[in-house]
């Protein structure tokens, strides 16, 4: 998908994420169901910690980091709009996720769920955004030993949405 620069800097501007405009533009405007939306950021999800690997083979620990963040924050989403939690109506009100609310929706998942990991592994993502992605200060070695925390919240998220899927 293409879009003008006018649109893309002013979207930039206002703070905007465009890939949520997108999605739930079209949850408003179709008859797509929040599950599906769910499903489709666990594939960017794996689309992410896939492009963390190759910058880590490259040596990129920065480029590493933000894609591994991404990579959780994504799948933070997904189980937030599978499980239709407060923190993913907040988000929809606003027409982006900002950052407390994907720390707060990852809480209110562990507690939901009853389990821990899913706060873990965003805290762990929050610290390589900052220190990893926008500090720059971890290195390779710092950064491949978050990948297995990342694996866990992607495969636990598919294995949720798509239990999720065959009950409903």
């Amino acid at each position: 998908m293409e879009i003008s620069r006018v649109i893309y800097e002013k979207v930039q501007e206002l703070g905007l994420d465009l890939e949520d405009l997108v999605a739930y533009s079209l949850i408003r405007f179709t008859s797509l169901d929040p599950g599906e939306l769910a499903r489709a950021r666990v594939e960017l999800a794996e689309r992410y910690l896939n492009e963390a690997r190759e910058y880590l083979t490259r040596g990129d620990a920065v480029q590493a980091s933000g894609k591994l963040y991404k990579a959780v924050e994504e799948a933070v989403k997904a189980l937030a709009e599978g499980y239709n939690v407060p923190e993913y109506q907040q988000a929809v009100k606003e027409g982006r996720w900002f950052a407390y609310l994907l720390g707060r929706a990852a809480r209110t998942l562990s507690v939901k769920l009853n389990e821990p990991r899913i706060t873990y592994a965003w805290s762990m993502a929050y610290d390589l955004h900052i220190w990893g992605f926008h500090e720059g200060k971890y290195g390779v070695d710092y950064v491949k030993i978050d990948i297995p925390h990342v694996e866990w919240l992607i495969n636990y998220t598919k294995q949720l949405l798509y239990r999720q899927s065959q009950a409903g």
